[in-house]
């Protein structure tokens, strides 16, 4: 088995009003090197000396599970771990490393998968495709599960820069989703649908103005979960008062996601930083590439 190195990229669930249908890959990334080895060693990163218990290893068990599936027995690899990505943040921690895992048992037993194959093996061990189909493919996917069949539409060159805030606690989706409501109204779900739509529709035309304004009227998930995220509307107002085009959670939160014009991203991630001494505030760009292994 010759060496070969994994890159996933980070992803941003729902876009607002787009609530499990939606995402966006965006420049931070989960690197996996790998090499075959006598025996399974897993490192946390580059200068690690001593390997972490790789049985209860996520990446692993998901590289297992895939190459069983197949028929196949995953041999034993060398693997060292690097992410920029930020655990229970909002930001695809998990989506990622599904595919890492997936994407080891493809090169390890030479499985040949088709991005449909992965996309379908990683939705069904993340439960939607909206996190994992960005991370597979890059930029902007929507996508539905319809008849038990993956439907996605992959939309290329976006014209936005991003500015995220992170805040320095975690929140787990089982915890953002319990807030939520277990049904909605005929016409609250009329509304909310009709707000996805024009946010849709208004990327499709490149009227970002109109994309941010309705990415901030979400009914689905937002009003629900804005009191577990801190500094929800500090965030909203000052990236606004900063040029952005609009902010939503990203993904379950607690990660506020910020759109905004080419060239302003790391200006206004200048500003933000004054308004948010506590957050890591980072200016990233949108990913195009998705899954890569070389």
């Amino acid at each position: 088995m010759r060496p070969f190195q994994i890159s996933v990229p980070a992803s941003s669930g729902n876009v607002g009003p787009g609530f499990d249908s939606m995402g966006l890959a965006v420049n931070l990334y989960l690197t996996l090197e790998v090499e075959e080895s006598d025996k399974w060693e897993f490192y946390q990163d580059s200068s690690s000396t001593s390997p972490v218990d790789y049985e209860d290893h996520f990446i692993y068990k998901i590289a297992k599970q895939t190459a069983e599936r197949n028929n196949q027995i995953l041999p034993p690899c060398k693997v060292t771990e690097m992410s920029e990505i930020p655990l229970a943040r909002g930001l695809g921690s998990s989506a990622s490393a599904i595919l890492a895992g997936i994407e080891i048992a493809n090169q390890a037993c030479q499985l040949n998968l088709t991005n449909e194959d992965k996309l379908r093996y990683g939705t069904e061990i993340e439960g939607h495709p909206d996190n994992i189909a960005p991370a597979l493919f890059g930029g902007l996917v929507i996508s539905a599960i319809v008849d038990n069949k993956i439907e996605r539409i992959e939309v290329a060159g976006l014209d936005m820069d991003i500015v995220v805030s992170i805040p320095n606690l975690e929140l787990k989706t089982e915890a953002a989703r319990k807030v939520l409501p277990e049904q909605y109204s005929r016409n609250h779900a009329a509304s909310a649908s009709g707000i996805s739509n024009l946010v849709v529709a208004a990327l499709l035309q490149r009227n970002y103005s109109l994309a941010g304004r309705m990415m901030e009227q979400d009914l689905f998930h937002e009003p629900y979960r804005a009191e577990l995220i801190p500094n929800y509307d500090v965030i909203r107002k000052e990236a606004k008062r900063n040029g952005a085009y609009g902010s939503i959670i990203s993904g379950a939160g607690p990660t506020m996601m910020s759109f905004v014009p080419v060239g302003k991203g790391q200006s206004i991630a200048n500003e933000m930083k004054k308004a948010l001494p506590d957050y890591h505030v980072k200016a990233l760009q949108i990913d195009i590439e998705g899954l890569k292994c070389t």
